[in-house]
């Protein structure tokens, strides 16, 4: 399969640890995907700065390909991360900074090289998505965000992925379906600790979580997305799928940062 994740990357910096660690939405997904086997690449941009170095050279050690991903002057994107004492994630302060980009002709005749291509909300893409869907099919992950955002967006989509943590099994199956009708083949409604809804070409599948000694979860619905994606194009049947996925992205969990990769924040006790 070949991948490539568009848009969105950061240094996650965990302040109570003292180190950052690379990330983003469309990133992730593209290093997760190169870990189970996938040909990745990423389109985005860096910045010039020590933490944009760092991602940099972080998708080099994970294989992913970068030919049209560019640098900007200026710093990296960024997130803050606060943990609790079970693993769970909150973010604080967030910048964009040089992240955002317009995809150019270039991008698009390199991106109808894959056969998927992985964005979000976090990337600002929306007026560019015909675009991209032009160029090569789209997952996108709308997060949280609600059905007014999503509707003119779904049409372009071939898989969408929702956030509704507190979903019961029966809003979950009316969200899917209702991805369904709009044009996603693939719907995916993740639950937190209940799991995920998963609803692909007619087929609709119930995903329980894997439990796991949690180190940080961040990173584990775009793991989960990843290893489904690529399970599904290898031909795996749904059920299959999904539950490689569940069990992929509770070992995520089990490792600090999205994928790993530390450096030392500026100023913390480790640069001492």
């Amino acid at each position: 399969m070949r991948i490539c994740g568009v848009g969105d990357n950061v240094v996650d910096r965990y302040p109570q640890r003292g180190l950052m660690y690379p990330g983003g939405n469309a990133l992730n997904v593209a290093v997760h995907a190169a870990r189970l086997g996938a040909d990745a690449g990423y389109l985005g941009v860096t910045g010039t700065d020590e933490a944009g170095a760092h991602i940099r050279a972080a998708l080099a050690a994970e294989g992913v390909r970068t030919d049209r991903a560019r640098t900007a002057d200026g710093p990296n994107a960024y997130a803050t991360v606060h943990l609790d004492a079970d693993g769970n994630r909150s973010f604080g302060e967030c910048d964009e900074t040089v992240s955002v980009f317009a995809p150019d002709a270039a991008d698009l005749a390199w991106l109808a090289g894959f056969d998927l291509l992985h964005t979000g909300d976090c990337s600002r893409l929306e007026p560019h998505l015909p675009a991209l869907a032009a160029a090569c099919p789209v997952s996108f992950d709308f997060s949280d965000r609600p059905w007014s955002y999503a509707a003119p967006l779904l049409p372009h989509v071939h898989g969408a992925v929702f956030s509704r943590p507190d979903a019961g099994d029966a809003e979950a199956a009316a969200l899917a379906e209702r991805i369904r009708q709009a044009g996603p083949k693939l719907a995916v409604v993740t639950r937190g600790a209940g799991g995920a809804l998963v609803s692909y070409e007619g087929t609709v599948h119930h995903q329980r979580v894997v439990p796991v000694a949690a180190t940080d979860t961040l990173g584990a619905g775009d793991s989960f997305i990843a290893a489904l994606l690529v399970s599904l194009w290898q031909g795996s049947p749904l059920a299959d799928a999904a539950a490689r996925a569940a069990r992929y992205a509770a070992e995520v969990c089990t490792s600090p940062g999205a994928f790993g990769h530390p450096l030392a924040l500026p100023g913390s006790p480790a640069r001492r």
